[in-house]
């Protein structure tokens, strides 16, 4: 693959889970006018420590400089770029679409050929939870747009790379033991 490239990059930061990292992580993406397509940031295993799984577009070269630049900021723990890794990856939507006595049970076959879960139901709405690939909820979503897309909310990637723990996981075990 060239180096020239863009394509989308999954990237994996452990930082201490202190107030203002994340603003300094987004504000290295802004100076380098490069955007964050999907973010999510949680707990880890590690107390104290924060997991943030961001994805952005840009040539293998641009995401090396990044991460670099990310791991100097002083809260960043570690960072891992698992564009090329062996990983699972899965988004959550909560969808709220428009389901009146004719459309239900449309609805809610949909919810089923998707492994999807109706966790409200209103008169005219359902609030519906799907988890997966982000391909299958997109998929998702484009059918259920036909009845009427209320309101939506959508986690972004997360991505966890596949078997024991990686050797990232480990160094950043073994950085805040030894601090």
């Amino acid at each position: 693959m060239s180096d020239q490239s863009i394509k989308r990059h999954t990237m994996i930061a452990w930082m201490e889970d202190k107030p203002g990292v994340l603003n300094r992580v987004a504000s290295l993406f802004r100076r380098r006018n490069y955007n964050i397509e999907s973010l999510a940031v949680g707990h880890s295993e590690t107390p104290g420590i924060s997991r943030m799984t961001f994805v952005a577009k840009g040539t293998d070269r641009d995401m090396r400089q990044i991460q670099t630049q990310l791991d100097k900021l002083i809260n960043v723990i570690d960072i891992q770029d698992v564009t090329y890794e062996p990983v699972v990856m899965r988004e959550l939507a909560l969808i709220k679409v428009k389901a009146s006595n004719g459309s239900r049970a449309e609805v809610m076959q949909l919810v089923d050929i998707y492994r999807a879960r109706v966790i409200d139901v209103d008169l005219d709405t359902l609030i519906v939870q799907i988890v997966g690939p982000e391909d299958r909820v997109a998929s998702f979503i484009k059918l259920l747009s036909n009845f009427g897309i209320e309101e939506m909310t959508r986690t972004g990637r997360i991505a966890m790379v596949r078997g024991p723990k990686s050797e990232k996981q480990i160094e950043v075990e073994e950085a805040v033991s030894s601090s």
